[in-house]
């Protein structure tokens, strides 16, 4: 009798095979006491014959599994006890045929959840106990190391471990590679019996007579970066995915604090100095420690500019507060040369209320649109939208070129400049709305207070007057009246009625009645407002002064085009402010130094005419006065004579001209050495802006050096020159442009009659004399004639050249019957006429030309 030791598998624990599980500790608790309860079911092998001498060796638990390996001893039967056991596995069958039926005698294996009983099984193979992080799947990977095994003894080896759902054929793989197949078990305790009792298993191949040996490993459920490669395999619909992921965060997250910022910032609320706690601190630590300072009486203000009293301003200013006490149905255009108060008149306006004010700079956009983050950021710094990415955007730039790569078009991620101004100004209107709810809000509580305040007053009045007359008794006087016959003496429970007044009452009659009488008025127009409703009370015919006052006030200033620009901010600011203004959301005034800007408000509203106010140069009289009290205010000039008033005059009304002039003489110049000095450096401004400092900047002009001539010269002798004149003759020939950008520039101003361009004059008072001293300089005067002749000159022989060219297409055709090329009459002889003589016309013109520039040329040379 031979002894033989083997091993067997059993389960008592279910689903460790998780990274984290707390099934497994739990269990950790119960190991000790399931062995033990193992070791009794086993018994020893008490029902197993004698003739196998079944012993257990060892138990080795397997907590990685849920299981554990039971080692045991048995002998082999000698063959006339047991002759059906031929072979060493028909004995183990036996063993393990007997051991589980002893098993379940004895109740089964316990588990450390109690619901299941475990079983036992042979193992068949040699396991492999490792402890890597290889978790229990449903899922088994059996590969063959050695020819292929088929599925039907596959079956057969593994289907005894529980319920099979699928068998996959073993696919092709590179060479050295063992071949495999998946094994797709039901439970996850089938799949772990299998990896446990199965793998290493050597399996006889039939066909070829070689063995195959089984390795057994659990397969991932879910592949290793699954989620990972599927998104990089679809990019057509990951990537709008992501987009409209990634928008709707912005708006569900972003977007309300962008709003809120800009509510905060109208309302003040960010302003710490504000906060009722930081007054408090201050009012009682560092203003404690401000000693008075004692200083001279301070000067009065200046008059004239500075306390509004130029009569030019009255109706501006009166128009101004006209446009802010009704509900905004267009925007407000205030245009008027640099310099002529808008800005102070506007301030003096809205010092007087209190208005939440946004102001936008163009000026200051104009300077970040080099950059298109840096033109984000300004317009959002201006209006505190906060937070903005603007670093993001060459981000979002390369990942829409690399989309296009990709999918073959762009995703989206990436948004133009201009869509980015509209989503910073569509958050600011919403904020504007807010702004109106709240101040809305506050008057209304305003009112409420006001409301109870004044009828609280009526009622203690009231019933003053009814006491004095008898007509109302306050039962706690009773109460000091004393006792005995005083206290008896005390009114009773009865009502007081009008009879029971006294004779003589000591009260003010005309007070009470009309106290009640506006009562009972106010009472009586709530109650019929209140049925009327908005038949009675149109929107834009009578409104609450209040509900007016609420509407926030947004003023664009600097309104102007400044060179060439890659983005049309104007446009889109004129946009969003029609917008506020249609909407009823905001008072909206856009200033601007330049009439023609209106053109592009206008186009973003359409249908309804813009409100305009024109600011223009003050009188002399004002101008003189201005300059007067300035001086006399700093103590320099009291009164200013004749001479110092004509050199005055020179600059016009302008306000900037007449800021310079009074700087200029506070610093010790006199009135007429400043007013030279101003007209001196205006005449090298001017010869840089409108001719450029050589040829090209002249290039770069939107004006040729002969057209700003022409005009130069004639203004340096009118006042005033006739606009359509000017336009149809060279240099301009129709070319309305030029003209145009010269006012932009301010050079010129145009005036208009009946809505149509009229006359031109200076662009400031002041170029009257700067255009007489550039024209005055024989060397300029010169080579601008020059150069204007030449130019003349080309277009007068542009002209003999289409005529003659004309004269020789006529001369190919011939004459018209019946008529004679010296005295005939036809249509033909009259158009070659009319040639000869414009040939003629344009010869003459350009003979003059030719000697006006030899004679131009030779000033030149004596000047040298």
């Amino acid at each position: 009798m031979r002894g033989f030791s083997s091993t067997l598998f059993s389960r008592f624990a279910e689903d460790f095979g998780t990274i984290v599980s707390f099934r497994h500790y739990i269990a950790a608790l119960e190991e000790d006491e399931l062995l033990e309860r193992l070791e009794r079911s086993l018994g020893g092998g008490q029902g197993i014959p004698n003739v196998y001498g079944f012993k257990v060796l060892k138990l080795e638990p397997r907590p990685k599994d849920g299981g554990v390996f039971v080692h045991f001893q048995y002998n082999e039967p000698p063959t006339a006890v047991a002759p059906a056991l031929n072979t060493n596995s028909d004995v183990l069958r036996n063993v393990e045929s007997f051991l589980r039926d002893e098993v379940e005698k004895q109740g089964g294996i316990s588990t450390w959840l109690g619901l299941e009983h475990g079983r036992l099984w042979l193992v068949k193979g040699k396991p492999w106990k490792e402890d890597l992080f290889r978790f229990p799947s449903p899922l088994i990977k059996v590969e063959f190391e050695g020819p292929d095994v088929h599925q039907e003894q596959l079956y057969e080896i593994l289907r005894s471990y529980g319920h099979i759902v699928d068998i996959t054929r073993p696919q092709p793989v590179p060479a050295g590679t063992p071949r495999s197949s998946i094994v797709s078990f039901t439970r996850l305790r089938s799949a772990t019996i299998a990896h446990n009792c199965a793998h290493g298993l050597v399996v006889p191949s039939v066909e070829s007579g070689k063995s195959t040996r089984l390795a057994i490993f659990y397969e991932r459920q879910i592949k290793p970066h699954l989620v990972r490669d599927w998104v990089t395999g679809h990019p057509r619909i990951v990537l709008p995915l992501l987009v409209f992921f990634f928008g709707s965060m912005t708006y569900i997250i972003f977007d309300p604090i962008r709003i809120f910022s800009v509510e905060g910032k109208m309302l003040d609320w960010f302003n710490y100095k504000n906060y009722p706690l930081v007054k408090w601190l201050r009012r009682n630590t560092i203003d404690q420690f401000t000693f008075p300072t004692h200083h001279a009486q301070a000067a009065p203000p200046a008059r004239g500019h500075d306390d509004g009293v130029w009569k030019e301003r009255t109706d501006a200013e009166a128009g101004l507060k006209a446009y802010f006490s009704e509900y905004p149905s267009t925007i407000l255009f205030v245009h008027g040369p640099a310099g002529s108060g808008k800005s102070t008149m506007l301030g003096n306006v809205l010092k007087k209320g209190d208005r939440k004010v946004l102001t936008i700079d163009c000026a200051e956009i104009n300077k970040a649109i080099a950059s298109d983050s840096a033109l984000v950021t300004e317009l959002a710094k201006q209006t505190g939208y906060w937070p903005v990415f603007s670093f993001l955007s060459s981000l979002n730039n390369v990942i829409d070129i690399a989309s296009v790569g990709l999918i073959g078009q762009k995703v989206g991620f990436s948004s133009s400049v201009e869509n980015q101004l509209k989503d910073i100004l569509a958050a600011v209107g919403t904020g504007l709305k807010r702004v109106k709810v709240q101040n809305l809000k506050i008057a209304q509580e305003k009112l409420d207070s006001e409301g109870e305040e004044t009828q609280a007053a009526i009622e203690r009045r009231a019933l003053s007057q009814r006491i004095r007359r008898g007509l109302y008794h306050d039962g706690r006087i009773d109460c000091v009246a004393g006792s005995g016959v005083m206290c008896e003496l005390g009114f009773g429970d009865e009502a007081l009625r009008e009879e029971d007044a006294d004779a003589d009452p000591v009260w003010e009659a005309e007070d009470v009645l009309g106290l009640e009488h506006r009562s009972e008025k106010m009472e009586g127009h709530d109650e019929s407002e209140h049925e009327a409703g908005a038949e009675k009370r149109p929107l834009d015919i009578l409104v609450d002064h209040s509900d007016i006052a609420a509407l926030p006030i947004v003023i664009i200033k600097n309104y102007s085009r400044r060179g060439a620009e890659r983005v049309d901010v104007l446009a889109i600011l004129s946009d969003w402010a029609a917008g506020l203004a249609q909407d009823k959301v905001a008072h909206v005034v856009v200033m601007s130094d330049n009439r023609e800007n209106m053109k592009k408000l206008a186009k973003s509203l359409p249908a309804r005419p813009l409100a305009t106010i024109a600011l223009a140069d003050a009188d002399a009289k004002s101008a003189l006065g201005f300059v007067r009290s300035k001086l006399a205010d700093a103590g320099i000039i009291e009164e200013l004579d004749a001479e110092q008033a004509a050199y005055v005059s020179r600059l016009g009304g302008r306000a900037q001209d007449l800021e310079a002039l009074v700087y200029k003489v506070r610093n010790g110049q006199n009135v007429k050495d400043a007013v030279e000095d101003i007209i001196t450096r205006g005449v090298g401004e001017l010869r840089k802006n409108a001719f450029g400092d050589d040829a090209d900047d002249a290039k770069a002009l939107p004006w040729t050096r002969q057209q700003a001539w022409i005009v130069l010269k004639q203004l340096a002798k009118n006042d005033e020159i006739a606009y359509a004149d000017l336009l149809m003759n060279f240099p301009f020939s129709g070319d309305e442009s030029a003209l145009r950008e010269m006012e932009i520039a301010e050079l010129i101003m145009i005036t208009t009659h009946d809505g149509l361009p009229y006359t031109i004059k200076p662009g400031r008072p002041v170029y009257k004399y700067v255009f007489e001293r550039l024209v005055q300089d024989t060397i300029f005067q010169a080579s601008q004639d020059v150069a204007f002749n030449e130019k003349a000159i080309a277009a007068a022989e542009s002209t003999v050249r289409s005529c003659e060219s004309e004269l020789v297409t006529l001369k190919t055709i011939g004459f018209d019957t019946g008529r004679s090329l010296v005295w005939g009459g036809g249509a033909m002889d009259a158009r070659a006429n009319y040639l000869l003589r414009k040939m003629n016309a344009a010869g003459e013109k350009i003979e003059k030309l030719e000697d006006a520039n030899a004679r131009l040329k030779k000033v030149l040379s004596r000047s040298f």
